[in-house]
């Protein structure tokens, strides 16, 4: 691609020196076409040549000047005043546009609120809905479009000889320019903006005063890491009392998915510290991250961990858990691995709630039927943060695992990788592709085997498949009206209040119904990568006869059914010693890098051989996830009733405290403590930095 863009600029300069009116116009025309290549999918090439100082601008400014200097040469800009209006205007262009693009920042600005918000009525915000996305985001396709008009209009006058084509061309280009500009410039009106960081503090402050939360889900993270807390949005549903989810990041407003619980954004820590007067008792926590550390400085809310997975890496007893207030846990072995990691977690702050998220996942129905295929269920997890041996088992038995499973043609094989596979180390990237690649030929082989060409065209699956696009279409139409479609970011929050949105419910419904589907209208013999957000791993679990995966959650979640698993051993140990420190493969068949063992695996699996693991499951299900009774919600539930209740005992108790000691006097000399701000705000002197901003 450099080299066709390099080669439209060698036509435009050939046609200016010839002079011949083919080069000049190709030339042109053909940069046009890179542009609009390196802007929708050239991304890397055009972040190469910006560096370069080669930004979209200056290119274009090239190919105009090039182009224009190509007329001249040809001798076709008559009349001359229309010649003259032809540059005037094209100047005119380049002027509306960099003045557009300096007036659309700063309407930008003024729609850049310091909170941001879902499921809240933001009305009394004035926030009105965004800009046309032409004129107010998106300079570089703003930039292209106006070319591609001048380049038409110049094109024409090259061929015909008349230079009113092009100057009218370049006359109207100008005068849309010129109104998109005033269109932006009135919204810069005082009463034209909306509602000011002061003004939107208070307004929020009034917000918390009067829906009062009582218990709220705290979450930072990655564009990779929404999954933690999406999975614990149902199970904060349920509970009683008025929940909220606080957020940091911006854009990760828009990757929840579907909840009817308002959604609060607060980016910088002095807007957060107005959480310490909302009310706010609990506020639980499913990952820690950097931005953790600003949330706990607030002493009236108590704080729990309650993790996105448990399993028996390091990981799952971070020494950050000892900030928390309590860690909670789904079962005694969680317990056990925070007293033996030693980290300063005391086991009188580890609760057992168990995981109820766990719900959906069926429980064991025996063996498959005689002759039906075994579904297998191959989830393997990322590569993880250290290089710690046996993080993910893709590198070094992934292909082999799956060539041993495909090589069994009673078995039907999913395939669903980690969501963050290949996020720190690209070659996992790469053998993701690979097994892709495996599974997608041994499908093809075996469809044509079955069936034959025309498999597909059977009148059953026809119509599975009919009404597996019906679900797609009634998904896609609510997904559209969900929180990342349409608008900029304080449009969004307008239109995302009650009734704006589709309700948590509808989407699940929309949901369920698509999984159902799905999974009707493939052939049960079928092999699948099921690398997208649908269907959930929890619908795989109900589908599968067997999982194979590596020691992580999954493995502790997909015990719940107390169906048959096995676990990749590529930490180097002897299978006694991967047991003995790794608890939750101790009713795990174990596998080795080499795929060892799988045909007999499958044997017990089917009932053709004894399955000696059957109860070995039952006692580890207990000892990971909890007992059945009371339910896990129940037990989730009450933990948060009673951290609440320590939380309000703490805040009146701090309160009499605070009445009894009355306030320290004022420091006399400049030598004490920097004095705090206003109320909320960080010290004077605080960095940006420290401040959080974004």
């Amino acid at each position: 691609m450099l080299a066709l863009l390099a080669g439209g600029y060698l036509l435009q300069l050939l046609g200016v020196l010839l002079p011949a009116t083919a080069p000049v116009v190709a030339g042109a025309v053909l940069g046009l076409l890179i542009e609009a290549w390196l802007l929708t999918r050239g991304t890397a090439l055009a972040r190469g040549l910006s560096r370069a100082q080669l930004h979209h601008p200056v290119r274009q400014l090239l190919r105009d000047g090039l182009l224009l200097g190509g007329l001249a040469r040809l001798e076709v800009l008559r009349p001359v005043a229309y010649a003259a209006w032809l540059l005037v205007a094209v100047l005119g262009c380049w002027a509306a546009h960099f003045v557009c693009q300096a007036v659309a920042g700063r309407v930008r600005r003024s729609r850049r609120l310091p909170v941001v918000t879902r499921n809240i009525d933001a009305s009394a915000l004035r926030i009105g809905t965004a800009p046309p996305a032409l004129f107010g985001r998106y300079g570089s396709a703003r930039l292209l479009a106006c070319s591609a008009l001048l380049t038409a209009g110049s094109a024409v006058t090259a061929v015909t000889g008349d230079a009113r084509w092009g100057a009218l061309t370049a006359l109207g280009c100008w005068a849309v320019l010129l109104a998109g500009v005033a269109h932006l410039a009135f919204r810069l009106l005082p009463a034209r903006r909306p509602a000011g960081e002061e003004e939107v503090l208070a307004w929020l402050d009034g917000w918390l005063a009067a829906y009062k939360p009582t218990v709220g889900m705290y979450f930072s993270g990655g564009t990779a890491s929404a999954y933690q807390a999406n999975m614990w949005l149902s199970t904060l549903a349920r509970l009683d009392g008025r929940p909220v989810i606080v957020l940091r990041e911006r854009f990760m407003v828009q990757r929840i998915e579907a909840t009817d619980i308002p959604v609060v954004c607060i980016p910088k820590v002095a807007h957060l510290m107005r959480l310490e007067h909302s009310g706010l008792a609990v506020l639980l926590h499913p990952a820690n991250s950097g931005k953790t550390s600003h949330v706990l400085r607030i002493p009236t809310v108590k704080h729990a961990f309650i993790n996105h997975g448990e399993s028996d890496k390091l990981s799952s007893c971070n020494p950050y858990a000892k900030a928390y207030d309590e860690v909670w846990v789904a079962g005694p072995a969680a317990r056990e691995r925070y007293r033996l990691a030693g980290i300063g977690v005391r086991d009188e702050d580890v609760v057992e709630v168990g995981r109820p998220q766990l719900e959906p996942i069926r429980p064991y129905a025996g063996p498959p039927a005689p002759g039906a295929p075994v579904t297998v269920l191959y989830a393997p997890t990322w590569e993880g943060w250290t290089d710690d041996p046996g993080n993910t088992s893709l590198p070094l038995a992934g292909e082999r695992i799956v060539a041993a499973l495909l090589a069994d043609p009673g078995v039907r094989l999913l395939y669903k990788p980690h969501p963050m596979t290949g996020s720190v180390d690209p070659a996992m990237k790469e053998v993701d592709r690979r097994i892709r690649e495996q599974i997608a030929r041994a499908e093809a082989r075996r469809r044509d085997r079955a069936y034959g060409p025309d498999a597909r065209n059977t009148p059953e699956r026809t119509r599975a498949r009919a009404e597996l696009a019906r679900h797609e279409a009634a998904l896609a139409g609510l997904e559209g009206r969900g929180p990342g479609h349409g608008g900029d970011e304080a449009e969004r929050m307008l239109r995302q209040h009650a009734g704006a949105s589709p309700s948590a419910a509808a989407v699940r419904e929309a949901v369920e119904a698509w999984e159902d589907s799905h999974w009707r209208a493939c052939d049960p013999a079928e092999h699948q990568v099921l690398a997208g957000q649908r269907p959930g791993i929890y619908s795989c679990f109900n589908q599968a006869d067997l999982l194979v995966s590596d020691v992580s959650s999954v493995v502790s979640d997909y015990l719940s059914s107390e169906k048959p698993y096995a676990v990749v051993n590529t930490t180097g140990l002897p299978e006694e010693e991967f047991r003995a420190g790794f608890p939750t493969v101790s009713a795990a068949t174990i596998l080795t890098p080499e795929a060892d063992g799988i045909p007999a695996l499958l044997d017990s699996v089917r009932g053709t051989s004894a399955d000696p693991l059957r109860t070995a499951r039952t006692h580890l299900k207990a000892y990971l996830l909890g007992p059945d009774e009371p339910p896990s919600a129940v037990r989730f539930a009450r933990a948060v009733e009673a951290l609440r209740a320590e939380a309000e005992a703490h805040r009146v108790r701090h309160g009499r405290a605070v009445r009894a000691d009355g306030p320290e006097p004022a420091a006399a000399d400049s030598t004490g403590p920097e004095p705090a701000g206003p109320e909320g705000q960080p010290p004077a002197g605080a960095s940006a930095e420290e401040d959080g901003a974004l």
